[in-house]
């Protein structure tokens, strides 16, 4: 302390003699860890040569002094941790103990001036085993809180928390305790998912934890995307999405019916008529347990998709058909029971030749001539078996006076008498 007090006063003697006593600039308050090191030097140090160079601690006195021949001399507890640049003015002490906390001043005197300062050493044990403990549940969005907790040992005097390595500040869903250590999410959202981090720090060490944290949320804004309308023999596909995490499974059903399709894609690769109808896709979470639906209508066309008939048109067409042959036909067994269409002959080859083509005959009907009697051997008797195929006709004539032909052999057409 004596020299000490001795620099001082031949500071104050020296400028009173017009020698110059410079004042020497620190950074600003020196910071260090408990074992580990620091450095202390003035920013502006006067030119060399020195003629003494002295290191003191306010509670110990003497921590170094440097002489012009380079002899260094150490204070008591000081010899192996502490080292002088007998240039740069800086003194680097080693394993640091919290009792390094404290003042130190720096004396140096030239041979044409003086120069003295101080600077400020604050130690503090260094942060270590950080970590950040969270909720353990599965987390639902719009459902669960998560609650954030930072640990570690060591003087912290600070604590910063960051998502995703951006400033994270307090919302209208998070909160920070008083001392900072601390981070609650009430009630969880989507965008709350990501890493977060929590660094725990003093000026002269630091830690940092991090924690993921996943919101299950969703399904929501399921839709399908695909055609509308498609064509005969097309394929065809749809494809159902939705918001969700995790992501959603997905089942279909074709006109109330459930398919065996569980994927987000359905796939036909050539369409019939029956593909006509509606598609539900439903969404499934089965973190967050909840079913979303959407309905799609597909109509297959001839032609594809735009100008072609639609199965109902065509279905329609059949049906028409079938009616207007129906009636086709039943008219035709109606006009034949009520015999207002004449029964064709069997027998006949053709119309006859020569001149009775050429003029207008009178009208021809026939009879079946099974029914009738024919004579044989002069005897009157009955044709044969009715149930016989053969049919015997006869030609009747109406308004012709002129004079029958004797009758045909037995087996050809006979014409019948005029009244």
């Amino acid at each position: 302390m004596a020299s000490h007090g001795l620099c001082w006063t031949l500071c104050f003697l020296f400028t009173i003699g017009q020698y110059l006593c410079q004042k020497l600039e620190f950074p600003g308050l020196a910071a260090g860890a408990v074992g580990g090191k620091v450095l202390l030097a003035p920013v502006n140090p006067p030119s060399p040569p020195f003629v003494t160079i002295q290191w003191l601690f306010e509670s110990v006195g003497n921590i170094i002094t440097g002489f012009p021949n380079g002899e260094l001399k150490p204070g008591e507890g000081y010899k192996d941790r502490v080292s002088l640049n007998q240039t740069t003015l800086a003194l680097e002490l080693r394993n640091l103990t919290l009792n390094d906390s404290g003042q130190y001043k720096l004396s140096v005197f030239t041979n044409s001036e003086n120069a003295n300062g101080e600077t400020s050493l604050n130690v503090f044990e260094r942060v270590s085993g950080a970590r950040l403990i969270g909720p353990t549940e599965l987390l639902i969005e719009g459902e669960s809180s998560a609650n954030v907790i930072s640990e570690g040992t060591g003087t912290i005097t600070s604590v910063l928390w960051m998502k995703d390595n951006n400033p994270l500040s307090p919302s209208n869903n998070i909160n920070f305790s008083s001392d900072n250590r601390s981070m609650l999410i009430n009630p969880v959202r989507r965008s709350d998912s990501g890493e977060y981090q929590c660094t725990l720090r003093n000026p002269a060490s630091s830690e940092t934890a991090k924690l993921s944290l996943i919101i299950n949320y969703g399904p929501d804004d399921v839709h399908i995307n695909g055609q509308n309308e498609v064509g005969l023999g097309d394929p065809m596909s749809l494809f159902c999405s939705g918001n969700s995490a995790p992501p959603a499974s997905f089942t279909w059903k074709f006109n109330g019916t459930n398919t065996t399709v569980t994927t987000d894609k359905y796939n036909i690769n050539e369409t019939d008529f029956t593909h006509s109808g509606e598609y539900i896709c439903t969404a499934w979470n089965y973190v967050t347990n909840r079913h979303v639906s959407q309905i799609h209508h597909l109509i297959v066309k001839v032609g594809g998709g735009g100008g072609g008939m639609t199965t109902g048109e065509i279905i329609g067409i059949v049906i028409g058909v079938l009616v207007a042959f129906a009636c086709i036909c039943g008219l035709t067994v109606y006009l034949t029971k009520t015999e207002k269409i004449p029964k064709l002959s069997l027998g006949r080859s053709g119309p006859p030749s020569g001149e009775s083509q050429s003029r207008q005959e009178p009208e021809m009907n026939y009879a079946d001539m099974s029914i009738f009697q024919k004579r044989e051997n002069g005897e009157r008797v009955i044709l044969g078996n009715m149930s016989e195929s053969s049919v015997e006709y006869a030609e009747i004539k109406h308004g012709s006076n002129k004079p029958r032909a004797p009758p045909p052999p037995y087996g050809s057409q006979v014409p019948k008498p005029s009244s």
